[in-house]
């Protein structure tokens, strides 16, 4: 069994000096910090539960700033809060996919 039920990894790349997009630009840091408070909020945080973190590129930026849930390997793209919102509620707590922010 792994040590969380879900590990959800929020690409917080900073490519300077490049013409390729970086998920850090469109607000990644923010909306990472904004979801490990969220979920530590709803009690959800910790051993067997959900850890947010933050990554290095995962090789998505062009497609908008990115983030995957694992062990489900769905990826998702994002906006703002309320869309960060979502997946908690759909995804991480009653395990429905938001098909409309998946990548």
């Amino acid at each position: 069994m792994s040590y969380y039920a879900k590990h959800v990894f929020f690409c917080c790349n900073q490519r300077d000096g490049s013409d390729r997009p970086s998920c850090n630009t469109k607000g990644a840091t923010q909306a990472r910090d904004y979801a490990k408070a969220r979920i530590k909020a709803l009690g959800l945080a910790g051993e067997g539960k959900i850890r947010i973190n933050q990554s290095g590129c995962l090789d998505r930026c062009e497609d908008g700033p990115c983030i995957v849930v694992y062990p489900d390997g769905v990826w998702y793209t994002y906006v703002d809060q309320a869309d960060i919102d979502e997946i908690i509620e759909e995804h991480l707590q009653n395990g429905r996919i938001v098909e409309r922010l998946r990548m």
